[in-house]
């Protein structure tokens, strides 16, 4: 349930519109509801601006989709986050989501049933390589959801550093910057030493062996000499634009 809505049922119990028993009724599964496998919190949208998301892995489709089906019925905007195309295909084939769409490079499904008003900051979300973009692409479709105006950056890694020198501008203008890298992930440290702003790094899972499915990227962005940079966990996109969605809010006043 959204703030507003729990504020219009407050008021109509208010004018005699309707009854407490009803309104009891409409309240009866906040802050959260059981399906025995899953206790959704419906709550969170209320207490922390944005509903919860579905992560997918671990779960049954049958389980993602009765937990989408619970967080669209209150009317809210709906994320799974490393969704297969297979879940995508099986909530689509119920026919109750035609809205629903699949981001295929970020896996996710996305279901927006009402605009978030849009940012006054835009958050860049920069990638050191191609290979990286499914990550920046979570890190994108959840800032967006959330209400985030975002510019993705791609390829600006450290093997080609004047590529990122033209997007300078645009870095030192942003409240907050998301840099995702692999390998060895020196781009965050660069990124940190040019901006005002924080830096979330986010390593990923790009490679060599020895790169340690991206452990050698999230030592380097953890030992960090730039000032600034803090890092969130390996392939964790979704991670890195909630913290910066809600810096954003902040600093936008509308938090």
């Amino acid at each position: 349930m959204q703030a507003e809505h729990l504020r219009e049922l407050l008021e109509q119990v208010k004018a005699g519109h309707i009854g407490i028993d009803q309104a009891l009724d409409k309240l009866r599964h906040l802050p959260f509801e059981d399906l025995g496998f899953a206790n959704v919190d419906h709550h969170r949208q209320i207490r922390q601006g944005f509903p919860e998301v579905i992560f997918c892995p671990g779960k049954t489709t049958e389980q993602i989709i009765a937990i989408f089906e619970s967080l669209a019925a209150r009317g809210n905007n709906v994320l799974a986050t490393r969704a297969t195309v297979e879940a995508f295909e099986t909530l689509a084939a119920t026919g109750k989501f035609p809205q629903a769409r699949y981001e295929a490079l970020a896996r996710a499904i996305v279901l927006e049933q009402k605009s978030p008003p849009a940012s006054k900051s835009v958050l860049p979300i920069v990638t050191a390589g191609t290979a990286d973009l499914a990550v920046a692409m979570e890190a994108k479709v959840t800032a967006e959801i959330m209400g985030q105006r975002t510019e993705l950056i791609c390829d600006v890694g450290v093997a080609g550093l004047h590529r990122l020198l033209g997007h300078l501008p645009k870095l030192r203008e942003a409240n907050i910057v998301i840099v995702v890298a692999g390998m060895e992930g020196a781009l965050a440290s660069v990124v940190g030493g040019l901006v005002s702003g924080p830096v979330i790094a986010v390593p990923t899972s790009v490679g060599y062996g020895a790169s340690f499915q991206g452990l050698s990227a999230l030592l380097t962005m953890l030992n960090s000499c730039a000032s600034g940079v803090t890092t969130v966990n390996i392939d964790n996109g979704f991670s890195a634009a909630v913290t910066a969605t809600l810096i954003n809010r902040r600093i936008d006043g509308v938090a």
